[in-house]
């Protein structure tokens, strides 16, 4: 195997979530951190890797790959040593690819309208409407987890890798109802549960929840 080097930042959810995939495999890797308020990522040597200027951002020995959705279906397909984690069955994989898009649609756009605000205009008041949207995303999980244990069923996917990162800071502004969400929260501990997850993802949130707490925001 060729040198495999993984360029992020702690406190992103896509980040972490190849983090969780890359332990899940067992694979070797070097994980590089980029400063992103020092413009790191428009240095030229990253340019070069990555036009667009993204973490997570994969060097796999000289093949560069970026977006956490396509870094995490690649690496099971050439590291996996079996294919759980992304099925090849057609059906099966359907699901996990189901799982995957609404994670980078819906999941992602939700979290966007709750922390860009927050983030990069010091707003600190969160419309009600959107930790609605919010619970919104929260009961779907809930749903897609009548299926089984895991989002795409019965077996742990690079679907759960995805969510799970996203949840981590999501439920700082809105908690999982067990009441509510009972599939949904038992998920979570099961997750939480795996051997490399705090290492991966619980650790490595730490700094983005505090920051969030720290903005101090209320929900109007």
């Amino acid at each position: 195997m060729g040198k495999l080097t993984l360029y992020g930042i702690d406190g992103s959810p896509p980040v972490r979530s190849v983090l969780l995939t890359l332990n899940a495999l067992g694979v070797e890797f070097e994980y590089k951190i980029v400063n992103l308020l020092e413009k790191e990522q428009l240095k030229p040597e990253f340019l070069k890797m990555n036009p667009l200027h993204t973490v997570p951002t994969l060097d796999d020995d000289g093949f560069y790959l970026s977006d956490s959705h396509a870094i995490n279906s690649y690496l099971v397909s050439k590291y996996g040593k079996d294919d759980s984690l992304y099925p090849k069955d057609l059906q099966k994989r359907a699901i996990v690819d189901q799982r995957l898009h609404y994670d980078s649609s819906v999941v992602t756009s939700t979290g966007k309208a709750i922390t860009f605000p927050l983030f990069w205009e010091n707003k600190t008041e969160i419309p009600q409407a959107r930790i609605d949207a919010l619970e919104g995303v929260y009961k779907s999980l809930n749903l897609f987890l009548e299926s089984g244990d895991y989002l795409a069923g019965d077996n742990l996917t690079i679907a759960d890798f995805h969510v799970t990162a996203a949840l981590t800071g999501f439920v700082v502004f809105l908690p999982v109802d067990a009441t509510k969400f009972p599939k949904l929260a038992a998920w979570v501990q099961r997750i939480k549960e795996l051997p490399y997850y705090e290492e991966a993802n619980g650790s490595r949130a730490t700094q983005i929840i505090e920051f969030i707490k720290s903005k101090n925001f209320t929900i109007v």
